[in-house]
């Protein structure tokens, strides 16, 4: 697992790039969008480091994120830069873009997959017409892409939410888990590390219960509400989902536990914004979709320029991160997730 934390950053610089990306990439139409720009520096060879970035759809505020780190890295190495992608995050609606993109004979496309298998067809064939294809945030299946920029480890996402809840609750009390749904796969995993990582490292942390909200803001609200009740010496509540953490929030903000009360986990920026500056949480976690793009950019760079080819054990420089390792399965992982708090929150949009 990377050592790399990225934590309380500085990213005006980076704010400026994604508002301009974001005021590119908007459409009348609604159905697709596009934009480009060519980086100010003269690349370091004849390479072709026309890069497209797909996300899964345009118009969302996290790709509007992640493709403006994208832009800043193919800016800084004199690559040139474009958008692609359709309105709506349907399992096939990515093919035609791809398509388009191997007949423009673009030297890389940077992908979130909407579906693991339905873009693959597309995908090797554009390999097949020597396009590297970099997929991040969401992967296909491994034959179809050269290399895929993975967030976060499971342990790192279990990791950072026990670090946080320990902090802010002073190492010893009662908490409890504000799940999605009984049977998320993903859910469960984070948990059931947790549990082992408090068993390990937090004795004087219990872990009272695990409840499950169902990804439904008012299940959510109300399971919040119901631990309270049921556990009055409860100081910490850890929510591994976005809508479980805000939903947990929000009950919060508005009764007499405002502060008493620890809410941390997995959220975004924009819908935990108000409870970070009213005091109600002290921090959260997720990664830095700025920094996936960005890395994503620089792979693709990697690829087209023969410095990797996405074999185990493969290295290559991304910028301001850093040396990365290509892992099993052409896996490079970004890092730690990334802690938002008071310092920080303020540089985010989305």
């Amino acid at each position: 697992m990377s050592s790399r934390t990225f934590r309380k950053g500085s990213f005006a610089a980076l704010a400026m790039t994604a508002a301009l990306v974001v005021s590119g990439c908007s459409s009348d139409s609604g159905s697709e969008s596009t934009s480009s720009a060519t980086g100010g520096a003269e690349g370091g060879s004849d390479a072709n480091l026309a890069i497209t970035f797909l996300p899964k759809n345009l118009g969302n505020a996290y790709f509007d994120t992640s493709n403006a780190g994208g832009a800043e890295a193919i800016e800084e190495f004199g690559g040139t830069y474009a958008e692609v992608g359709p309105a709506e995050a349907a399992p096939d609606a990515q093919v035609s873009y791809i398509n388009t993109l191997t007949q423009q004979g673009v030297g890389a496309i940077a992908v979130s997959a909407n579906d693991p298998e339905a873009i693959c067809d597309a995908l090797n064939e554009a390999r097949d017409n020597d396009v590297k294809v970099v997929t991040f945030d969401s992967d296909t299946n491994t034959d179809c892409r050269d290399v895929f920029i993975n967030q976060a480890t499971s342990e790192g996402i279990a990791q950072v939410q026990v670090d946080l809840i320990a902090e802010q609750i002073g190492d010893e009390g009662q908490i409890a888990i504000l799940s999605a749904t009984a049977n998320a796969t993903n859910q469960n995993a984070w948990i059931e590390l947790m549990e082992g990582i408090l068993a390990e490292e937090h004795p004087n942390i219990e872990l009272v219960d695990v409840v499950y909200g169902d990804d439904d803001d008012q299940t959510s609200f109300d399971k919040t509400a119901a631990l309270l009740q049921t556990y009055p010496d409860l100081k910490g509540i850890v929510s591994p989902t976005t809508v479980g953490i805000a939903a947990a929030a929000r009950y919060l903000s508005t009764s007499e536990y405002q502060g008493e009360v620890a809410i941390t986990g997995l959220g975004t920026p924009n819908q935990m914004r108000s409870y970070i500056e009213d005091g109600t949480s002290a921090g959260f976690a997720l990664w830095n979709p700025a920094d996936l793009g960005y890395l994503a950019a620089y792979a693709s760079k990697a690829l087209i320029e023969g410095e990797i080819t996405g074999a185990e054990g493969d290295t290559f420089e991304a910028g301001k991160l850093g040396e990365y390792t290509v892992e099993a399965d052409g896996v490079v992982l970004l890092g730690d997730p990334y802690v938002f708090d008071a310092d920080n929150i303020g540089d985010f949009d989305f």
